[in-house]
């Protein structure tokens, strides 16, 4: 999956946009491509963290921007899930 996450472009680190905005912003991207389907996990923080090199505060606050934004449910202990309703 790295490369994919390669892919959709690599953060920029010295740009204006926070890094976690700039995570969140990747992940909703695949999210709407169809890449994370509905209703399945996206992820987790550490993996995130590992894939684009950030810490995984960074991959936590991404995942919580998707929550705000809607994209994306997380179930404790579970994990962080797309929404059925993500794909619209």
């Amino acid at each position: 999956m790295s490369e994919s996450s390669a892919a959709s472009g690599p953060l920029d680190p010295q740009s204006a946009t926070p890094l976690y905005v700039q995570l969140a912003n990747a992940i909703a991207e695949q999210i709407t491509s169809g890449s994370l389907a509905p209703d399945r996990p996206i992820p987790s923080e550490h993996r995130l963290a590992e894939e684009y090199g950030v810490a995984r505060l960074t991959a936590r606050r991404a995942t919580q921007e998707l929550r705000e934004r809607g994209l994306v449910i997380t179930v404790r202990g579970k994990g962080s899930y797309v929404t059925p309703s993500a794909e619209e």
